[in-house]
Formats: C-alpha cells, sequence, structure tokens
C-alpha cells in the first residue's frame, strides 16, 4: 500500500509542476493578443504569426493543465450525489468513474490522435496561413500530453479510492483526501 500512495504522490507532483508552470502561459497569452490588437490599431500592422501565436499558445496550456484540474478537482461532477456522501462511497464513485469513463477515455483520444500527431510530426506541419506560426506539430503534440496527464491523474484518483476503501486513509496526503464543506442554511 505505501508503494501504491508513493506512485500517487508521485502522478500528483508531476500533475502540479507542470500545473503551475503552463498555468503562466495565461499571462503571455493577454499580452500576445494585447500587443496584436494593439499593432493593428494603433500601428495598422499585422503578423499573422502572432495571430497563430496567442490561440495556440490557449490550446497548449487547456491540453496541458487538464490533469492538474483532475488532481485540484476542478472538473465537473455530479455533486448532488457526490458531495453528501461519505468519504467511502466517494472513493467508490470515483473509482467506478476513473475505470469507466475517464480512462476510457483517455484511451480513446490517444488511440485516434496518435496517428494525427504523429502524421503532422513527420510532415513539421506550420500554419495555414502565409506568413503564419510554424510549429503546429508541436501544438498537435499536446493532445497526447493531455490524454497521457490525465490518465496518470486517473491511476492517482483510483489508487486514492484503493486506499480510502482499504481503510488506508492515512496514506493519502492531506490535500489529496476528500475535502467538501456541506452548505449551511
Amino acid at each position: 500500500m505505501t508503494a501504491l500512495a508513493a506512485l500517487m504522490k508521485a502522478i500528483n507532483a508531476l500533475n502540479r509542476i507542470v500545473g503551475n508552470t503552463f498555468m503562466w502561459l495565461s499571462v503571455a497569452i493577454v499580452m500576445v493578443c494585447f500587443w496584436v490588437v494593439v499593432e493593428r490599431y494603433l500601428f495598422a500592422n499585422t503578423r499573422l504569426w502572432m495571430q497563430d501565436l496567442y490561440p495556440w499558445m490557449n490550446g497548449v496550456m487547456f491540453t496541458a493543465v487538464a490533469g492538474y484540474g483532475l488532481y485540484r478537482n476542478d472538473h465537473v461532477r455530479v455533486d448532488i450525489f457526490f458531495r453528501p456522501a461519505s468519504n467511502l462511497r466517494k472513493a467508490w464513485m470515483d473509482l467506478i468513474g476513473v475505470c469507466v469513463f475517464l480512462m476510457p477515455f483517455a484511451y480513446v483520444v490517444w488511440a485516434y490522435s496518435f496517428t494525427f500527431v504523429n502524421r503532422s510530426i513527420g510532415l513539421l506541419e506550420g500554419s495555414a496561413n502565409p506568413g503564419g506560426m510554424p510549429g503546429l506539430f508541436v501544438l498537435k503534440s499536446f493532445i497526447l500530453v493531455f490524454a497521457a496527464l490525465i490518465a496518470l491523474q486517473g491511476v492517482a484518483m483510483a489508487i486514492r479510492s484503493i486506499l480510502i476503501i482499504a481503510g488506508r486513509e492515512d496514506l493519502v496526503p492531506a490535500d489529496y483526501r476528500y475535502q467538501y464543506e456541506l452548505e449551511k442554511a
């Protein structure tokens, strides 16, 4: 059980590092978008590669931080069933959700996008816009990063569930335990 707990902590640490790193792209996105607007309306100039850059950074950011969002429990769930449940019931719901929905989804995304991404890398694909950004293949590669990070976080969620079901909640770090406060009327 301690080996499972160590694996869960390592996956959580990886998604925390990736999430805390790539969330800073939001600042860069705003700055690039602002500069594109300033350049267009103040200087009557347009750089097509910059117009490609900020939506691409947006795509990279959101695909890279998806596992972090799952780690932080920022994903959508049906709280009318989940919130009032005991920790044991939450663990069972998470374990079933990971096995039935999350892992098959991650597999489908990986399997169906692998050839697409591989072809893009092989072609060193760039923007379809004349004068646009080179390196579209980098952006497309983040589809695989997305699938891998959410699958890894799914493994961490499953391990947390297994530890709780086995009565070893003490091995789950405090910041990764189920912590919901019921709303007071």
